[in-house]
């Protein structure tokens, strides 16, 4: 039985990776690249696509190479301790804006965009395979699984709802503010991630194959649930990462600018820090749902059925701030069917692991763990590139100007731009709910 600490230790690595790293670079990147950093909307789109293009190699390969490391500190836990400071150094520069003209500017976001999904990888693939070597007990790992959720909601919850009023307190530019909280968030997501690999522990040996084999890799696709688990993976991240990546915009242009109620700043961090701590006290409350529904794949199915429904009733709230209280409920009650569902992904991808151990006679957690995180990666930022490319059709221009190197926004459709913004913070999320429901409908383990 594992002890408190250890659940503490695991919540650590996902409040550093989830609650940290990529909520920031979920909700804050897309607006920080066209409207602070100086990169257009195209680029900004191409940037996105091209570390996808990336993470379809890197994260099946870093999958493979963790299935097959042996040290003393086990098999995956060193790719914690040792990738911990790296990943915290490389996500402070990112949230960097050199003093570079667009070309400049241009290279210095690729390279550390990709260094940064390269080391997020390094780091989050063998995290999440953790859970598949910690215990071999179905309860105990729904456990953990809850723990990590909670963990990283509540630190989302921490980050974003800090996030204007630290901006108020290191005070300057904007692009300071962003360097500022990047080498302060970064710092924390370090210890964190290093704090998991120590706390943590490898109970379980995995199976390995005698020789390295591609077998694994073809075994994957003749693997019906990871087949299915991973299009579920995929569509939960595109509703999320739509919502994330135009909440800025939401708040930027359809509502015009924060909205100050009672002396509380609703910026766009706050207006989704509502959702984390939903997120937060209902992934605790998973377990005892998923209890009441008679099974996790039921228990997933219901939640986003709630999630589509409250995407569709978003997006006829009127688009004024003195509706800001009718659009939190929204967020909050969407965020109850994610809080759910959330725990249960991990817990699956769980269930998948043992199933291929089972069917192949030899283990291939990280491979299957290394798919839910690209899963993550890919709905994440595809669509962060998808609310780019909308956004630049539906009339939003963006860039450096080539003699300053400030940047320049201009709205050529403002009515299109903002019902573009509304739809991708509501009607597209809904219909990727809906494909959840469908693909849980097909998924085969009835656990």
């Amino acid at each position: 039985m594992a002890k408190l600490s250890e659940k503490i230790g695991y919540a650590l690595g996902d409040a550093a990776a989830g609650g940290i790293t990529w909520k920031v670079m979920s909700i804050a990147f897309p607006l920080f690249f066209t409207n602070i950093f100086g990169l257009t909307v195209a680029d900004t789109a191409t940037l996105m696509l091209v570390a996808r293009l990336f993470d379809v190699v890197t994260d099946p390969m870093m999958g493979a190479l963790a299935d097959r490391t042996r040290s003393r500190w086990g098999t995956y836990r060193p790719w914690l301790i040792f990738g911990a400071i790296p990943l915290g150094v490389i996500f402070a520069l990112l949230l960097y804006t050199p003093d570079l003209g667009p070309v400049g500017k241009r290279i210095y976001a690729y390279s550390m965009y990709l260094l940064m999904m390269a080391v997020y990888t390094a780091v989050n693939v063998p995290y999440g395979s953790l859970l598949g070597v910690m215990t071999a007990d179905d309860n105990e790992k729904n456990q953990f699984s809850s723990y990590r959720m909670v963990g990283a909601y509540a630190m989302g919850f921490i980050t974003l709802l800090s996030f204007p009023y630290l901006q108020k307190l290191v005070g300057g530019t904007e692009s300071h503010q962003y360097a500022v909280l990047g080498a302060i968030l970064g710092g924390l997501a370090a210890i964190g991630t290093l704090a998991c690999g120590l706390l943590t522990k490898e109970r379980l040996k995995p199976v390995r194959a005698e020789k390295f084999s591609f077998k694994p890799f073809g075994d994957l696709f003749r693997n019906k649930p990871w087949i299915y688990l991973t299009l579920i993976g995929i569509c939960t991240n595109f509703f999320n990462g739509f919502r994330y990546a135009v909440a800025g915009y939401l708040l930027e242009y359809c509502l015009h600018g924060d909205v100050t109620v009672s002396g509380l700043i609703i910026n766009y961090t706050v207006f989704m820090t509502f959702g984390e701590v939903t997120c937060m006290i209902f992934g605790g409350l998973s377990p005892r749902f998923t209890k009441w529904a008679g099974s996790k794949r039921r228990a997933f199915r219901l939640a986003a059925i709630l999630c589509a429904v409250t995407s569709v009733a978003f997006f006829f709230i009127p688009m004024d701030p003195k509706y800001i209280w009718v659009m939190v409920a929204a967020v909050i009650i969407t965020s109850i069917g994610i809080g759910f569902y959330s725990p249960l992904l991990w817990s699956m991808y769980a269930d998948v692991a043992d199933y291929a151990t089972e069917k192949n006679g030899t283990s291939s957690t990280g491979l299957i763990f290394s798919s839910g995180t690209m899963a993550q990666k890919f709905g994440s930022a595809i669509s962060g590139a998808l609310v780019a490319a909308l956004l630049g059709l539906a009339g939003f221009v963006s860039g450096s100007d080539p003699v300053t190197g400030q940047t320049v926004v201009t709205i050529t459709n403002e009515p299109a731009v903002c019902k573009m913004i509304w739809s991708l913070f509501s009607l597209f999320p809904a219909v990727f709910a809906l494909l959840i429901v469908f693909l849980l409908h097909l998924y085969p383990i009835k656990k």
